[in-house]
């Protein structure tokens, strides 16, 4: 990990003392009020992109039905899928870091657009994954430069603007399988064209995103990097590599475990408890509905008390409730649920404002980096624990996952960071 963080230009500024001074405020950030508008158009947009790239895999019955598809065929088209929609958001990020590229949102947002279109008109497997690729390339060029417009708007308040930004996508990702299942299994293939509609909104709003970023940069343009504030601060190549290695080993701890329950948990609720397919559908969304509001708080708490101790909470904090949660009744299992989402959730905005104030300058690679290993491990995750279930029984997968959260001791090798003023 070292290796690939010092190849990727990762060498930000750590020291090997216990608190280490950072600069990481773009110029004329902070000391002025969050952009609000910004970022709730951000949110809004982030939304937009989630839901449309959640329609794919919520399709996956009604294609493998339409085009005679088998497992293998449905695994490779969500390859491309992740493949271009991961792979390449550290390559995205890294370039626009050089040279921002203030209308890239709206141009990703029409490339889901074409790729929406596509699916909808797709005649044979080869469009389907042509298809696929546009979407993920879409999402690929969103996130990173949508995370570090959201960190520019934030006006000093990084977690909270992070939180914001995020949450959108929670929500969007969330009503995906709900539309699919509304609007597009009854009305078939072509009925997804009509999410255009959603594609074409967000380009709108990323549209005036961009002219916001555009007259920032002109007015305000971001620093690449800053100077650590004495000689004592230089940066550790060696400790900035293993502490980007610990972040990325807490995001496959909470992505994995994710996983387990927007893949699995309502199979597992119907194979152990008997319930029906719609209050198994309900339980999930309860759990949907603690991590979007756990997302929501995890930034602002992060910005009042470190983001090293949300940290540690939120990923060792749910071990507890992952413990009980495979031996427990119907009712306490829902209820754990809540605790578990609510607390898991508020990582991600720590973890990216705290690896954005670790890389200052880097901040669309930082992007890249964590939403593309994220989105990379969650479909990773799923198709094993799938082969777990497949093998072993439903009941295994959350039995071995109970225990991904002591991954979250990890978080002891975290340097403190204390932003510079």
């Amino acid at each position: 990990m070292e290796k690939v963080a010092e190849s990727a230009g990762l060498a930000g500024p750590v020291a090997d003392e216990p608190a280490v001074r950072v600069s990481a405020v773009p110029s004329g950030a902070a000391g002025e009020g969050p952009a609000m508008a910004v970022l709730a158009g951000l949110s809004v947009s982030h939304l937009l992109n989630d839901l449309l790239q959640s329609l794919l895999p919520a399709l996956y019955p009604l294609l493998k039905a339409q085009f005679a598809l088998d497992f293998g065929q449905i695994g490779l088209i969500t390859f491309v899928f992740q493949g271009t929609a991961s792979l390449l958001q550290p390559v995205v990020g890294s370039y626009t870091d050089r040279r921002p590229q203030p209308f890239s949102l709206a141009s990703g947002m029409a490339l889901s657009l074409a790729g929406l279109i596509l699916l909808s008109l797709a005649p044979g497997y080869g469009v389907l994954l042509a298809a696929a690729g546009l979407i993920g390339l879409g999402s690929a060029i969103f996130h990173p430069e949508a995370s570090r417009v959201a960190r520019l708007a934030a006006g000093g308040r990084y977690g909270m603007a992070q939180s914001v930004f995020q949450v959108g996508g929670n929500v969007g990702s969330a009503l995906g399988p709900l539309m699919a299942a509304f609007v597009v299994v009854p009305r078939g293939q072509a009925s997804v064209a009509w999410f255009g509609l959603a594609a074409l909104t967000g380009i709108g709003v990323l549209t005036a995103v961009g002219r916001w970023y555009r007259a920032r940069l002109a007015t305000a343009p971001v620093r690449r990097s800053a100077a650590p504030a004495r000689a004592g601060d230089r940066p550790s190549r060696r400790r900035t590599g293993m502490t980007v290695a610990v972040l990325l080993a807490l995001i496959f701890s909470k992505y994995f475990y994710t996983a387990s329950i927007s893949s699995y948990l309502t199979f597992y609720l119907i194979h152990r408890f008997g319930v029906s397919v719609a209050q198994a559908q309900i339980d999930l969304f309860v759990f949907l509905g603690a991590y979007a509001l756990g997302t929501l708080l995890g930034g602002p708490i992060g910005d009042r008390i470190g983001r090293k101790p949300v940290i540690w909470i939120s990923i060792l904090g749910i071990l507890p409730f992952t413990l009980a949660l495979p031996h427990v009744g119907l009712a306490w299992t829902v209820a754990l649920l809540v605790p578990i989402g609510l607390i898991l959730a508020s990582a991600m905005p720590a973890i990216l404002v705290y690896a954005q104030e670790l890389l200052p300058g880097r901040i669309g690679l930082v992007g890249g980096l964590f939403f593309g290993f994220a989105f990379g491990i969650g479909g990773i995750g799923a198709a094993l624990l799938g082969e777990l279930a497949d093998h072993a029984g439903i009941e295994q997968v959350y039995a071995l996952c109970a225990y991904l959260p002591l991954i979250g001791l990890l978080a002891v090798f975290l340097p403190s960071l204390r932003p510079a003023r």
